[in-house]
């Protein structure tokens, strides 16, 4: 079990609790890791104080805030088990709904569990499908449709994580990279408890600009489209002007058609060299050779060899 964490980590106790409840249940080996995403509060104190109380879990404290993905890499990279399962800290995601992901691996790699209803705000749900319009660019509109932060995989497929080094990660673009064996399970999600989601309406449109143009030509493809569209659209304007001054020998008057027509002209190029701007960035910092994370410190990760 991999948890990123952002916030104070009250929801941590409750949420371990649970989730050990269901591992004895099943009878299974477990480990349950967290990863300290930069808090702004003193989360790795409370990490720090599960894991003396269960020698299971294992904490990671990240060096400053790397992006909910970074620190699911850091923790998957980490972990062992035969199933890694991702969840989030708020109590969203309900500890009793884990059995039925495993379950649902016997037909599949991957399991996503996905949200019966809206649990958010219409802002937030609104960035959501941008979010899953942006997955569905990179991915196609049925896997997209499923995707969510509660998911359980093989670890077999953890192979894919180990030799990624780029600062931009997305781990749903990273798993179906490697299986296209995709189902889900509904969940019926938990409102949240306390505080506000950390993905507001214009982090989420940025998660999903860096996933598409990191993960994806079509945006690249979209400029192409675009140019020969208005080349089309300049050669149009051209046709009617030489037609109009050689059957009414009439010119096309006004400063404001020149202006509109130069206006969109501009525009075209400034969005394509703006999408082409962005991919040069993702080269950029690629050479950079940045790391997706790094670890400032960690509890019970010794133990990590063999689950007991």
């Amino acid at each position: 079990m991999v948890i990123p964490v952002f916030g104070d980590g009250q929801d941590l106790a409750p949420l371990a609790e649970g989730l050990v409840t269901e591992f004895v249940r099943l009878g299974a080996r477990w480990e349950i890791i967290c990863v300290n995403d930069g808090s702004p509060q003193d989360a790795w104190s409370a990490i720090v104080a599960l894991a003396r109380r269960y020698p299971h879990v294992r904490g990671i404290n990240l060096q400053r805030n790397f992006g909910q993905h970074n620190a699911l890499l850091a923790g998957i990279s980490a972990s062992k088990g035969d199933i890694v399962i991702t969840m989030d800290d708020d109590l969203q995601h309900p500890p009793d709904a884990v059995p039925r992901l495993i379950q649902a691996l016997e037909g599949g790699d991957l399991v996503y569990g996905t949200p019966t209803g809206r649990v958010q705000g219409r802002g937030h749900s609104l960035a959501a499908t941008i979010s899953k319009l942006g997955f569905a660019t990179v991915l196609g509109a049925t896997r997209a449709r499923h995707i969510s932060a509660f998911r359980a995989f093989r670890g077999s497929l953890r192979r894919v994580f180990l030799e990624y080094d780029s600062p931009h990660v997305s781990i749903d673009v990273l798993l179906q990279w490697v299986t296209t064996r995709v189902v889900s399970v509904p969940v019926d999600f938990q409102p949240r408890r306390r505080g506000r989601s950390g993905y507001g309406f214009w982090s989420l449109l940025t998660l999903t600009v860096d996933m598409v143009t990191g993960f994806s030509v079509w945006p690249l493809r979209l400029a192409s489209v675009v140019g020969l569209a208005f080349a089309g659209f300049g050669g149009l304007v051209l046709l009617y002007v030489l037609v109009r001054f050689l059957t009414a020998g009439a010119r096309v008057p006004g400063f404001a058609f020149l202006a509109s027509v130069i206006a969109i002209f501009a525009g075209a190029q400034l969005f394509s060299l703006g999408i082409i701007g962005e991919y040069l960035a993702r080269m950029y910092y690629r050479n950079l050779d940045r790391p997706p994370y790094l670890v400032e410190s960690s509890v019970n990760l010794a133990g990590l060899e063999h689950l007991t």
